[in-house]
């Protein structure tokens, strides 16, 4: 599950970082239409190895993706423990450093906050992209909804392709693997100057 807003106006903002991993994940995977429920999410489905996994965007904004999961549930999508992974932007790691967790807080973010809600719990994977800190809370808000500096895009490109490689770890190895492969490197990157 990937976080972001819907329409032209957000594609290509901070906030949508996750959009571009999936526009990644369904091109590897020869992602193909789902059942969707327009307004609410949008689902295609895709194999990777002997997995077949669905990718599903949220139609609702931010502050609501739990209740695109919960309509994507009540279709006929049982989840058992480990099998969601959500993909989300983060203020708090550097534009193109990533953290891959299974489980831990919202951290404040308000998508994340929403599914917690609809899971009552917080026992499920998350990948979180590095988009930069706002200058002031006052100008977080329009921070996310902003697109990235021309210089933040090679970063951002590289981070997608090595979420999506993550993303392709945790559905084909699990979330160990994926997080001993994944964040052992990105610490190296962040602690770099």
């Amino acid at each position: 599950m990937g976080l972001g807003n819907p329409g032209d106006r957000y594609a290509a903002t901070r906030h949508n970082v996750a959009w571009r991993v999936l526009d990644t994940l369904e091109g590897r995977w020869h992602a193909r239409q789902d059942v969707s429920v327009p307004g609410l999410y949008l689902a295609r489905r895709g194999s990777v190895g002997p997995e077949t996994v669905e990718l599903m965007r949220p139609q609702t904004f931010m502050n609501l993706s739990g209740t695109a999961l919960t309509r994507w549930m009540e279709s006929g999508h049982a989840l058992s423990h480990g099998d969601l992974l959500v993909i989300s932007d983060d203020v708090y790691l550097p534009v193109g450093a990533m953290r891959l967790r299974a489980r831990g807080s919202s951290g404040g973010h308000r998508g994340l906050e929403s599914i917690e809600a609809t899971l009552g719990h917080r026992d499920y994977a998350r990948l979180r992209i590095g988009v930069g800190a706002a200058s002031s809370a006052e100008e977080l808000r329009e921070h996310v909804l902003e697109s990235f500096e021309p210089e933040e895009e090679a970063p951002i490109g590289d981070a997608v392709t090595r979420a999506a490689d993550a993303a392709e770890c945790w559905a084909t190895r699990g979330i160990d693997e994926a997080m001993n492969r994944f964040n052992r490197r990105i610490r190296k990157e962040v602690s770099e100057p």
